[in-house]
């Protein structure tokens, strides 16, 4: 599961009273969410070497013939067509999703690849976490609202994922020290 929990939860001290965080202290949780890699670097490279290799093979006997070179721009545009859409979802997986939960601040910052971050702030204890099971075409979606804004978390993830998550933030959100 491309989730990462940063710090584990901890539980506030029974005697205290009172658990507030300073400013600059460590969050109380932290999560770090991206979206999944089907193909790794090595994998990339050998499936543009087999790409290649698999072009290259029907033009052998094609080589010293005027035929060759009329079927040689095609043939290097699917090449590049392969590269730049796999160099493409590369550069979209680069988004992170960051949520940090203080007893009094949840925050998330989306890191977009090719967007200026966007950040969401609320106070945790007026936060509203939804599961929706069917909304449009995105099953089990996430939404944190609170404040004036309503988001929405690991749209990236699949949808048992993201029941998962919604089962671990809202367990999470419950034990917000108070």
């Amino acid at each position: 599961m491309p989730v990462r929990w940063i710090q584990e939860p901890q539980k506030a001290p029974a005697t205290s009273g009172a658990f507030s965080h300073a400013r600059g202290a460590p969050p109380y949780a932290a999560l770090r969410l991206w979206p999944h890699r089907s193909l790794p670097k090595t994998g990339f490279a050998m499936f543009i070497g087999t790409t290649a290799v698999l072009l290259a093979v029907p033009t052998l006997p094609l080589l010293g013939t005027p035929v060759f070179w009329g079927i040689l721009p095609f043939l290097v545009a699917a090449g590049a067509a392969i590269w730049l859409g796999l160099m493409r979802s590369y550069r979209d997986g680069e988004l992170i999703e960051e949520v940090s939960l203080w007893s009094d601040r949840l925050s998330i910052v989306r890191h977009n690849p090719r967007h200026p971050d966007q950040t969401w702030e609320a106070n945790p204890h007026w936060v509203r976490i939804a599961l929706h099971p069917e909304r449009a075409r995105i099953r089990n979606y996430i939404t944190l609202s609170g404040g004036n804004r309503e988001v929405e978390l690991g749209a990236f993830l699949s949808p048992e994922e993201r029941a998962a998550l919604y089962d671990d933030l809202d367990r999470l959100l419950r034990q917000v020290p108070r």
